[in-house]
């Protein structure tokens, strides 16, 4: 807050936070194209900017829903894929002997 009370350092702060953020969420855009954990660079660019910036905050608040939602689809596609595969395995099995 003491930071924040006195205009240099609180803009020179805002700069500070404002370049790791960019460069951390210019990373995660990178990383999306590259190997790489894209999507958590963006969310945590973000967080960064988040820290000091309003427009950030919204932002990291939709990326973090999206993230979600997506976590969601691959978590019941991986569910209805394995109960397919669980099922066509069971129609190739063949059937117990009843001696």
């Amino acid at each position: 807050m003491r930071m924040h009370a006195h205009p240099v350092l609180s803009l020179t702060w805002r700069t500070v936070v404002a370049t790791v953020g960019l460069i951390v969420l210019l990373a995660g855009l990178v990383m999306c194209v590259a190997p790489g954990p894209g999507v958590a660079g963006i969310i945590l660019g973000l967080a960064i900017l988040a820290t000091e910036f309003a427009w950030a905050r919204g932002l990291l608040r939709y990326a973090r829903s999206w993230a979600h939602r997506a976590k969601e689809r691959a978590v019941q596609k991986a569910r209805q894929h394995r109960r397919e595969h669980d099922h066509s395995a069971s129609a190739l099995r063949p059937a117990p002997d009843s001696d």
